[in-house]
C-alpha cells in the first residue's frame, strides 16, 4: 500500500483553554483497574503541570509509574512557547526517552549538533545523554515526551541516541493484511539494547485487530489521527484523535477503524527484559 505523503498526515495536539459553563460535563473519561482512558476534551489548561528548568513550558501528563497505574514509563505532552525550552531537561541520569512532534518546529541539541524536528519528527535519547530543547520559531511547539528507567543488561551496551522523521521510514504491513494494518518501527526489534519500543502503529479504513491481544507488554496509545472502536479488557471504546489509552500488562486489546479516514496511534511498550521477580529476601533474591 503506498505511503501517503506528510501534507495528507495530521498529528493531533491538544490547545488547551476551558469548556463554557453551558456544555455538558459527561464525557468518555475511563478509569479502572486494566485500563484507562484519557479523552482530548479533558486535555485543558487547568489540568497542565510545570516542570523544572523549563521555560515557557506547561505539560499534560498523560502516564506516570503509579499504583494501579503504569508501571513502567510515564508519558505527557509538552507544549513549549516561542523562546522556551530547557538546557537541563532530564532530571534523571537513568532514564532514555522518546520525542515525537506533533506541532511546530523543536529545536534539539543532543551531543552538541541541532536537529530542527517538525512534525512526524522522532528522537531517542538513551540514558545520561546530553540534550536540550528550545523554540525558537513564532509558535508552540508541541511534543510526546516518553520516559523510562532504562534496565541495563551485562555485556550490553546501551543503544546510540538518534534523530528521524517517521516519512523516512516505510511501515511494515502485518503479515496477511494486504496493508491494512502496519506498523512504523524507529528500531529493529531483534536489537536486545533496547527495552523499551515507540511505534506508530496504522489502521486503513476497515483494519483490524481480529483477536484479543492479551500480552505481558504495557501500553500507552495516543491517537495522533482517525477514530476507531477500540476492544479494552471486557469493553469497547470509541476513541478518536488526541484521545490516550493505558493498558496494563495482559489487558486483553483488540481494534476497528470503521473510518472514513485511517487511524494512526503513537504506541509505547516495555520489551525483551527478563520479568523482574522482585522475591522478598531471604527467599533467593532481593527486593527491587
Amino acid at each position: 500500500m503506498k505511503e501517503r505523503p506528510l501534507a495528507e498526515r495530521s498529528y493531533y495536539a491538544p490547545q488547551g483553554g476551558l469548556p463554557k459553563q453551558t456544555e455538558l460535563m459527561t464525557d468518555r473519561a475511563v478509569f479502572t483497574e486494566a485500563y484507562a482512558v484519557i479523552p482530548r476534551g479533558t486535555m485543558r489548561d487547568i489540568v497542565t503541570s510545570y516542570l523544572p528548568f523549563w521555560n515557557g513550558t506547561r505539560a499534560w501528563v498523560l502516564a506516570r509509574p503509579l499504583s494501579g497505574f503504569a508501571e513502567t514509563f510515564s508519558q505527557c505532552i509538552v507544549e513549549v512557547a516561542p523562546g522556551g525550552g530547557s538546557d537541563r531537561p532530564e532530571p534523571d541520569a537513568g532514564a532514555e526517552a522518546v520525542i515525537f512532534v506533533v506541532e511546530g518546529q523543536l529545536t534539539l541539541t543532543l551531543d552538541g549538533t541541532e536537529h530542527v524536528m517538525e512534525p512526524g519528527g522522532y528522537a531517542y535519547l538513551p540514558p545520561a545523554s546530553d540534550w536540550k530543547a528550545q523554540n525558537r520559531g513564532d509558535s508552540a511547539v508541541r511534543f510526546h515526551w516518553i520516559r523510562k528507567a532504562y534496565e541495563p543488561v551485562d555485556g550490553l551496551a546501551a543503544p546510540e541516541a538518534f534523530v528521524t522523521n517517521e516519512t523516512a521510514i516505510p511501515p511494515t504491513p502485518m503479515p496477511d493484511t494486504d496493508g491494512a494494518w502496519a506498523t512504523t518501527r524507529f528500531v529493529d526489534p531483534t536489537d536486545m539494547r533496547h527495552d523499551m519500543h515507540v511505534t506508530i502503529v496504522t489502521f486503513q479504513p476497515g483494519g483490524l485487530i481480529p483477536f484479543a491481544e492479551t500480552h505481558v507488554m504495557e501500553h500507552g496509545l495516543y491517537v495522533l489521527e482517525g477514530k476507531a472502536v477500540y476492544r479494552l479488557n471486557r469493553d469497547w471504546v470509541e476513541v478518536q484523535a488526541g484521545d490516550f489509552m493505558w493498558l496494563r500488562a495482559f489487558c486483553p486489546q483488540a481494534c476497528y477503524a470503521g473510518g472514513p479516514g485511517p487511524f494512526r496511534y503513537l504506541l509505547y511498550k516495555d520489551v525483551n527484559r527478563h520479568a523482574r521477580l522482585g522475591l522478598p529476601d531471604g527467599l533467593g533474591g532481593q527486593r527491587r
